[in-house]
């Protein structure tokens, strides 16, 4: 009886434990994967299935378009301002900046690298070409206005000033010391140290390199025979040991001020920034200036600015504001620009992408002009500058 009583629990227990591992196998099926994804067998999903979640994330991740531009960083505090305040009131737009300097800035236009180029000088003609050759119109037109600043680092000196020949000449390593008698008779109540002056240039191919050299060309004709003007130069000062380069705008900010006794040129931005000394320099009426919102407009002012339709932007239009006449202009003015492509037959943006870019860039020929949107260093477009930038975004091709 012992025995026979004992038994018919253990039926039911085998009974229970039957079930219960029946159970765990049914949840066992019906569990979910690590993508968040039910395995459970169905022909007749939820409305809640984990499919359609994935699929509304999806749609809403699409919903971002993101723009990326690279190149010149002369225009990087600029770009910087611009994109923040652009992106607080268009949410579904990401935009992207990368500097790098104005050669990457084209190389990576032409490659299709980048969805806007930017780049201080004008394209060459030769680059033009190649752009032409992808099948689709490159177009190009000034964004901005800023200035090339000469900064120093010599302890004890709070003002200096220096004519075009003589920053040549310092640049081509001619002039090797602070104390130079050239330097002193520009500057008579200045404690010059004779130490050795350090040269800090860009090491990369750019327009700030560009816009500098043309205007050390423009007022010393022996700078343009044995160094010339271009975005990457070869620098006399290097073979001498005084030379140092520096990668983008900020490298050489960084060089400059480690160095004791170094000079540099930068954009005037990056001397605000970095509270840099900087440069009285002498103008073509023989004053000297500094830059200054006012001083960077009267040079614009003082000229008649001839732009190229933003379909011929190989032509030059660097010279323009450099060295320019009047008695308050800044003598190293120039405009820095944008290209984009005209997108013939969708080549290189879809149309949701297009889009977004001509309403990024007319909002910076327009809105982007006025002066609580322009950053410190920089001077807002003339109107009909600007009008050529809207005559380029209105020939961007969106469907």
């Amino acid at each position: 009886m012992v025995i026979f009583s004992s038994v018919k629990p253990m039926k039911r227990l085998g009974a229970l434990l039957l079930v219960f591992l029946l159970g765990i196998a049914v949840l066992s099926s019906g569990c979910i994967n690590s993508k968040g994804e039910s395995t459970t067998p169905s022909s007749t999903p939820s409305s809640t299935a984990t499919p359609k979640q994935s699929s509304t994330t999806s749609s809403s991740s699409a919903k971002v378009i993101v723009i990326r531009t690279t190149g010149a960083t002369f225009p990087q505090y600029q770009i910087q301002k611009w994109i923040e305040e652009y992106m607080k009131t268009h949410p579904n737009v990401k935009i992207e900046y990368e500097g790098g300097g104005s050669g990457h800035g084209q190389e990576a236009f032409l490659k299709g690298l980048t969805d806007i180029g930017r780049t201080d000088p004008p394209v060459k003609e030769s680059t033009w070409k190649k752009f032409l050759q992808t099948g689709d119109q490159p177009l190009q037109f000034p964004e901005v206005v800023g200035a090339v600043v000469v900064a120093y680092n010599v302890p004890g000196v709070d003002e200096l000033k220096l004519d075009g020949e003589t920053l040549a000449k310092i640049f081509m390593g001619e002039i090797e010391y602070w104390d130079d008698e050239a330097i002193k008779k520009l500057n008579p109540n200045a404690k010059l140290p004779h130490e050795k002056i350090i040269v800090v240039h860009r090491s990369d191919a750019s327009g700030t390199t560009a816009i500098f050299t043309t205007y050390l060309s423009l007022v010393s004709k022996e700078f343009a025979e044995k160094v010339g003007a271009g975005k990457l130069v070869n620098w006399p000062v290097d073979k001498m040991g005084r030379g140092i380069g520096g990668k983008g705008n900020p490298g050489v900010v960084q060089a400059l001020k480690s160095t004791k006794y170094s000079i540099a040129y930068t954009e005037l931005s990056f001397a605000i920034e970095e509270n840099l000394k900087v440069v009285a320099l002498k103008n073509k009426a023989g004053k000297f200036v500094k830059p200054t919102d006012e001083t960077i407009k009267a040079a614009v002012s003082a000229v008649k600015t001839y732009i190229p339709e933003p379909t011929e932007g190989y032509k030059e239009d660097l010279k323009q504001l450099l060295n320019a006449p009047g008695e308050n202009a800044y003598p190293i003015v120039a405009f820095t620009h944008i290209l984009v492509w005209e997108n013939r037959g969708g080549k290189h943006y879809s149309p949701e992408k297009a889009k977004a870019i001509k309403d990024f860039l007319r909002w910076i020929l327009t809105e982007g002009q006025k002066k609580e949107h322009i950053a410190p260093g920089y001077v807002g477009l003339p109107k009909d500058v600007a009008e050529i930038g809207l005559k380029a975004v209105d020939m961007i091709q969106t469907g």
